[in-house]
This record gives structure tokens, C-alpha cells and sequence, in this order.
């Protein structure tokens, strides 16, 4: 009676293996957006530092749901968050408008990338010891690693949807960086939607907000991305605003 026990408890059926396939997945995107950014096609490196994001929302809750969660998988998934969004994305960025700069444009990676890793370390430290201030009222301590990612590529979505070069000075586009990189690690309360809870009467609405950004992503893509970004930006600032009263 003992054998079969022992075989469930070190067999996964395939499905349980699937958040941790989502991760890897991801971090084969960061990788491929990497090399893509070196070719420059940098539209396709952007994409695929997405895709990255939209995994990265989605394989921890999987786990969860699936009962499948454990610690490799958080360990892999912080590591695949650092890879994807602390590297992949700032070096895109490098790539796109910063390299023919003198060291300014390297530094500012430098920087953002120390930023994310220590966000990173510190949010994998609050949740080992079970801090709820990390998450306290539905508010992250900081902003998170894929939303600055997606934040210091803001450059690059307004030059996509307005078929631009740069778009910006290089300059402002090193200070913007920088900026992400310390609203990262500050202790500014930004919104998370992991507490978010929809009543049974909003519900399709909900979906029908779901579907029209779904609809705007897939036909004005890097359009809906700028005004994403300036929505969470106010976001942040009203967190700030806050913060500042209390």
C-alpha cells in the first residue's frame, strides 16, 4: 500500500507542470527579445518582453489554481522576473536609442537593472516572512518589476504608435529610466489588482471592458499600450499624493 503513495508523491500529472512551462516560456521571450534587440527588430523584442509580462500574470495564479505551487516555482519565477524585466527590457531600450551614447545611456541600464533586482529581493523577503505590507489594502510597496518594465519602455510604444524614430532626447530617455528604476525600490503604495474583487451585478461589465481592450490591443496596440501606461502613471501619482497626506 505504501509503493503507490510513494509514486503519487513523486509523479506531477502533466497539467501541474504547466505554471513552471509558463515561466520557462517566459524567460525563452526575455531571451529572444534580447537577441532581437542586437538585430534591431525592435518591435518584435518589445512584443516578446510582453508576452514575458502576460506569462509572468499568469503561470503563479495558474499554480495556484492547480494546486501546483511550490517553492522551485517561486524561486524560478523571481529569477525569470529579474531575467525579463531587470535585463531584456533595459537593454532592449539600450539598443534602440541609448548604445551611440557616451557611458550616460549604459548607466542608466546599470542602475534600473540594480533597482529591479533589489525589489525583487526585497519583495521575495516580505513574502517568506509572511509581511503584509507588501500587499497591504490591495497596494503594492513600490511599483512591481514587470510594470516598470513596461514603464521604461513608454519611450519606445510612443515612437511605435507615431511611427517616430527615438522620439524623445536620449538624455530624458536615461532620466526616465533612472526615475522607474527608484519609484521601483521607493515605498510609494501602487495599486494591485490581486486583491480586486468583482461583484456578481458588475461582472459583465467587467467583461465587456475585457473585451474592448482586448479589441484595442489587437487593433491599436502601441496606442493602447501609451494610454495603459499613463493610466497606471496616474495611478502612481495618486499613490504618491497619498502617501504625502497620511
Amino acid at each position: 500500500m505504501d509503493e503507490p503513495q510513494d509514486k503519487r508523491l513523486t509523479e506531477f500529472a502533466l497539467i501541474q507542470l504547466l505554471p513552471n512551462i509558463m515561466t520557462v516560456g517566459a524567460i525563452c521571450a526575455g531571451l529572444s527579445a534580447i537577441r532581437f534587440g542586437v538585430q534591431g527588430q525592435y518591435e518584435l523584442a518589445v512584443q516578446l518582453i510582453l508576452l514575458a509580462a502576460l506569462l509572468d500574470g499568469l503561470d503563479g495564479r495558474l499554480a495556484r489554481a492547480l494546486g501546483s505551487d511550490s517553492k522551485m516555482g517561486a524561486e524560478l519565477d523571481s529569477l525569470a522576473d529579474f531575467l525579463n524585466f531587470g535585463v531584456a527590457a533595459p537593454l532592449v531600450i539600450y539598443f534602440w536609442a541609448l548604445q551611440d551614447m557616451s557611458n550616460a545611456g549604459w548607466i542608466s541600464v546599470l542602475v534600473f537593472s540594480v533597482c529591479c533586482v533589489v525589489r525583487l529581493a526585497r519583495f521575495n523577503v516580505a513574502t517568506k516572512s509572511e509581511d503584509p505590507g507588501e500587499t497591504a489594502n490591495g497596494y503594492f510597496s513600490g511599483i512591481p518589476s514587470p510594470a516598470g518594465a513596461l514603464l521604461a519602455m513608454l519611450p519606445m510604444f510612443v515612437a511605435f504608435a507615431f511611427d517616430a524614430e527615438t522620439g524623445f532626447p536620449r538624455l530624458l530617455i536615461c532620466l526616465h529610466m533612472v526615475v522607474i528604476g527608484f519609484l521601483m525600490i521607493s515605498r510609494i503604495p501602487t495599486w494591485s489588482p490581486k486583491l480586486v474583487r468583482i461583484s456578481r451585478e458588475n461582472v459583465k461589465y467587467f467583461l465587456v471592458a475585457c473585451a474592448f481592450a482586448g479589441a484595442a490591443v489587437l487593433t491599436y496596440a502601441w496606442t493602447t499600450l501609451v494610454v495603459l501606461c499613463l493610466s497606471y502613471v496616474v495611478l502612481v501619482i495618486w499613490g504618491l499624493i497619498k502617501k504625502t497626506s497620511e
